[in-house]
């Protein structure tokens, strides 16, 4: 329909094989610029690989990718960035050792013109450029409620606030898309909360998620549409209530409680 949002990304016919195993069978999903869409399915079903591939880590054996309507080839993680994708992972991987706004500012130099050159000469240029991303580091980690932390080590901070440095550090970058991979791991019911609200407001302001969740109860009350795999293979897609009464989800994923 004419009304419909411009898509964003689309992947088609995206296979990915480790030795004997299949681990994505002909997977495509389409989402649209400002929605907030969930990729779920249960362990070993292939939403990590499928994630990898979007974000460079790995190279599929076949598919095909358009990112705001231009062929977009995920060959190498640098790329990835360049071309206006942004990621988190399951396993925290902050530098621990710098500081929450150091953090944020190693994500900002992606956008960096200075070059090596201006960077050792400590050009003019380089200098403003340095305290214009310094200043943009500050609003992000006050964006995501962490502000307070901005000198503070990162391995000091909680889980949760470490969570949303690394979403702050992911913004860093301006991405078209922002891909989050079990943002909500590990954090208690206060945490993710917190972490809801937060991503509510990145989709108000116009940004684009595409979440790896387990918790289905912040899946289904996020995300505008929601892709289901099981066994690498695509066995659902569309929008929350629909994709829980799917027979197909509730006996791979879902349980039949979730039908009710």
């Amino acid at each position: 329909m004419d009304n419909d949002p411009p898509l964003l990304l689309s992947a088609s016919g995206v296979n990915k094989r480790f030795g004997g195993l299949q681990a994505l069978s002909d997977v495509g999903l389409r989402i649209a610029r400002g929605q907030v869409y969930g990729l779920i399915g249960p362990n070993g079903a292939g939403k990590t690989t499928f994630f990898n591939v979007v974000t460079g880590l790995y190279t599929p054996d076949s598919g095909r990718f358009e990112l705001d309507g231009a062929v977009y080839e995920p060959t190498a993680v640098h790329r990835v960035a360049e071309a206006g994708i942004a990621r988190t992972f399951q396993n925290i991987r902050l530098f621990g050792d710098m500081t929450a706004l150091e953090n944020v500012m190693v994500g900002r130099h992606v956008r960096t013109r200075a070059g090596v050159l201006g960077a050792v000469l400590r050009t003019a240029g380089q200098r403003a450029e340095e305290a214009a991303i310094r200043r943009r580091a500050l609003e992000l980690l006050d964006y995501v409620g962490i502000a307070r932390y901005a000198e503070f080590q990162a391995r000091t901070l909680s889980y949760g606030d470490q969570r949303r440095l690394e979403i702050a550090r992911a913004l860093a970058t301006d991405p078209k898309l922002l891909a989050l991979d079990e943002p909500a791991a590990g954090m208690n019911a206060t945490e993710k909360l917190t972490l809801r609200e937060l991503l509510v407001r990145i989709r108000d302001d116009g940004r684009t998620i595409l979440l790896i969740e387990h918790d289905v109860k912040l899946v289904m009350g996020l995300c505008d549409r929601v892709t289901v795999l099981d066994y690498g293979k695509v066995i659902a897609e569309g929008a929350p209530g629909q994709v829980q009464r799917d027979p197909a989800v509730i006996e791979a994923y879902l349980g039949a409680s979730a039908a009710h």
